[in-house]
C-alpha cells in the first residue's frame, strides 16, 4: 500500500544492493525449508508441524528484508518498489498453498491425488521463489525490469486463473455492484497495457503490469461471490464465466505486450488492437452479466414493487419493519390509555400552587407521544435505508447473515422501547392511583430513554445522518429525551415536596434519645442492605436479558 503511494521511504543509510545479499540468503533457507516441509509428508504430524513453522518464520523473516530492500530503492522508483513486494507476496502466498498441500498429502500414498496436488504446489513454490530471484537482481536495472515485471505477473495472474478453477468454494462475500466495480480498472490496465506496448518504455511495462495484476486479482476475488447470488444457474454460470474470460483475454494481452516489447513489429502492434478488443468485449459480457443478477434478483425479491402488496415473509427487512410499526401501534394503544386516566382527587389548600400529580401524568403522555412518532420514525429510515441500497431490498444467501443481524438489532430495540412504554404507562397508572412510589417511575422513565437510544443507535449503524428520514429519526428522539426529562424533574419534585411534608420529632432525653439514634441507624443497614440486594437483582435481570443476544445487541447505552 505504502510503495503504490510512493510514501515507503528508506529509514536507514543502505543500498539496494547491501540488503540484496540478505534477501538472496534469506531466499535459500527458505528453499531448503520448503524441501524439508515436502519431506516432511512421509513423516509424522509432530516433524510435519515443526518443518511447517520453521518455513513460515523464514517466509517471515524473508518478507521483512524484501520490505527493507524495497524500502532503500527509494519512493521515486514506485513501481520497482511494488514489483519486489508482489514478488514476496506470491511466494508467501504459494507457501502458504504448501503447507496445506503437505499436511492433506501426509500419510498418503505416491497415486494419491492429494501427492499430485503436492507435487503441482511445490511446482508453483519453485517457480515463485525463481521469479522473486530474478526480480532482485533485475530491479535496479532499467533495460530489463519491466519486462521481468510482465513475466512475473503472467505467471502469477495464470496460478491465479488456475485456482479459481480448481474451486467452487465461495471464500468471499460479493454482490452484482461489485462486478460492475472491479471491472473498471480492467478497462484501465487494458489501456494502460496497449499503450506500454506502443511506447516500449520500462516503465510504462512495468506500471502496466502492476496495475493490470491488482486489477486481475480483484475481479477474480469477487466473481463467485456475485455469482453465488444469482438467482438461476444459467446466470451464475455466465457471471463466471465471463470473469474468468476476463483474466485470461488479460493474460493473452500481457503475453503479446512481452513479444512487442521485446520484439517490436507492425504485427504484434497489431495483435495489441485484436486482443485488447477481446479484453474490452469480456468486459462487456462481465457487465452484463452483473446487470443479469441485479435484474433477476430485484424481480425475485423485489421489497416493494409498484402496485403490488406481495412481500418476501422471511425478509429480514420486511420483518423489521413489521415490528417496528407492531411497536408502534403498542405504544399507541399504551398512550390513549394512559390519557384516560385522572389524577386522585384530594383537598387542595386554598395557597397550594403546585399540583405534582398532574405535572407527572402529563409528562408520562408526552413520553408516550414521542415514542410512538420515534418508533414511527425509525420505520421510515429503515424504508430509506432499503431505498438507498445500504440494507438489501431483498435477500440473498450472502447478504442474509448482515442485513438480518441488523434488523434483529432494530427488532429488538422496537420492542424494548414498546415494553419500557408500557412499564411507565403501568407506573403512572399506580402512582396516580397512591399504590407506587417516585422512584418506580423515575426508573421507569430512565428505561424508556435507555431504549430509546438503543433504537437511535441501531438506526444509525447504516443511516446517512444528513437524510430527512434520520433528521425525523433524531428530532424524535430529543423529544422522548425531553419529555422524560420532564417527567424525572416532576417525580423528583413530588418527592421533595412529600419529604418536606413529613416531620421528626426528636426525643431530648438520655434514654430516648439514644433508643431514637439507634433505630435510625438499624433503619440505614437495612437500607443498605435493601439496596445492595436490589442491585443484584438488576443485575441477574440484565444478564439473564442479554445472554441468549447476538453481540450487536448487547449494547445498551443509557444515554443519547
Amino acid at each position: 500500500m505504502f510503495a503504490a503511494a510512493g510514501t515507503l521511504n528508506d529509514e536507514g543509510s543502505e543500498s539496494f544492493a547491501d540488503q540484496r545479499e540478505n534477501i538472496l540468503k534469506t531466499a535459500k533457507a527458505l528453499v531448503e525449508d520448503t524441501k524439508t516441509l515436502v519431506a516432511g509428508a512421509a513423516s509424522n504430524q509432530e516433524q510435519l508441524a515443526a518443518a511447517a513453522q520453521c518455513a513460515v518464520k523464514t517466509i517471515t523473516r524473508l518478507a521483512d528484508v524484501v520490505k527493507l530492500g524495497a524500502a532503500s530503492l527509494g519512493s521515486e522508483q514506485p513501481e520497482a518498489q511494488v514489483l519486489l513486494i508482489n514478488a514476496v507476496k506470491d511466494v508467501a502466498s504459494a507457501l502458504s498453498d504448501l503447507i496445506s498441500a503437505t499436511k492433506n498429502a501426509s500419510g498418503k500414498s505416491v497415486n494419491d491425488p492429494a501427492m499430485l496436488a503436492l507435487k503441482d504446489s511445490a511446482k508453483v513454490m519453485v517457480t515463485n521463489v525463481t521469479s522473486l530471484l530474478k526480480t532482485v537482481k533485475t530491479v535496479e536495472d532499467e533495460a530489463v525490469r519491466g519486462t521481468q515485471a510482465l513475466e512475473s505477473t503472467i505467471e502469477a495472474i495464470g496460478q491465479e486463473i488456475k485456482t479459481f478453477d480448481s474451486s467452487d468454494d465461495v471464500n468471499k462475500k460479493a454482490c452484482a455492484e461489485d462486478l460492475i466495480r472491479f471491472a473498471k480498472p480492467i478497462t484501465t490496465a487494458t489501456a494502460k497495457a496497449v499503450a506500454a506496448g506502443n511506447s516500449g518504455r520500462q516503465e510504462d511495462v512495468i506500471s502496466a503490469a502492476n496495475m493490470g495484476r491488482k486489477a486481475i486479482f480483484d475481479l477474480l476475488s469477487v466473481t463467485k461471490g456475485a455469482a453465488a447470488t444469482a438467482e438461476t444457474s444459467e446466470i451464475k454460470r455466465r457471471a463466471i464465466n465471463a470473469g474468468r474470460s476476463a483474466a485470461v483475454s488479460y493474460k493473452e494481452l500481457l503475453e503479446v505486450v512481452l513479444v512487442v516489447v521485446n520484439k517490436p513489429s507492425v504485427e504484434g502492434k497489431q495483435n495489441l488492437s485484436l486482443i485488447s478488443r477481446k479484453v474490452a468485449n469480456s468486459v462487456t459480457e462481465l457487465v452484463q452479466s452483473a446487470e443479469a443478477i441485479k435484474d433477476a434478483l430485484q424481480v425475485r425479491w423485489s421489497h416493494w414493487v409498484a402496485g403490488s402488496d406481495w412481500v418476501d415473509p422471511d425478509d429480514p427487512t420486511v420483518i423489521a419493519e413489521n415490528e417496528l410499526l407492531t411497536a408502534a401501534s403498542s405504544i399507541e394503544a399504551a398512550a390513549k390509555k394512559l390519557s384516560q386516566l385522572k389524577p386522585r382527587q384530594q383537598a387542595k389548600k386554598a395557597d397550594e400552587e403546585l399540583d405534582f400529580e398532574e405535572q407527572i401524568l402529563e409528562a408520562a403522555k408526552s413520553i408516550a407521544a414521542a415514542t410512538a412518532a420515534l418508533v414511527k420514525s425509525a420505520s421510515a429510515a429503515q424504508r430509506e435505508l432499503v431505498a438507498q441500497g445500504k440494507v438489501g431490498s431483498m435477500y440473498t444467501r450472502s447478504a442474509v447473515d448482515e442485513d438480518g443481524q441488523w434488523s434483529q438489532g432494530l427488532i429488538s430495540a422496537a420492542r424494548m422501547v414498546a415494553a419500557a412504554t408500557h412499564s411507565l404507562c403501568e407506573a403512572a397508572n399506580a402512582m396516580v392511583q397512591g399504590h407506587a412510589s417516585e422512584e418506580r417511575l423515575i426508573a421507569s422513565a430512565k428505561e424508556v430513554a435507555g431504549s430509546t437510544a438503543q433504537l437511535l443507535m441501531a438506526c444509525k449503524v447504516k443511516a446517512d445522518p444528513g437524510s430527512m428520514a434520520m433528521q425525523r429519526l433524531q428530532a424524535a428522539g430529543n423529544a422522548v429525551k425531553r419529555a422524560t426529562e420532564a417527567l424525572v424533574k416532576a417525580a423528583q419534585q413530588a418527592k421533595d415536596h412529600n419529604d418536606d411534608d413529613t416531620s421528626l420529632t426528636v426525643n431530648k432525653r438520655m434514654v430516648g434519645g439514644i433508643a431514637q439514634e439507634i433505630q435510625a441507624q438499624e433503619e440505614i443497614l437495612r437500607k443498605e442492605k435493601e439496596l445492595i440486594d436490589a442491585r443484584k437483582r438488576l443485575m441477574k435481570i440484565r444478564q439473564d436479558r442479554y445472554k441468549d443476544r447476538p453481540p450487536e445487541d448487547d449494547d445498551s447505552p443509557s444515554s443519547f
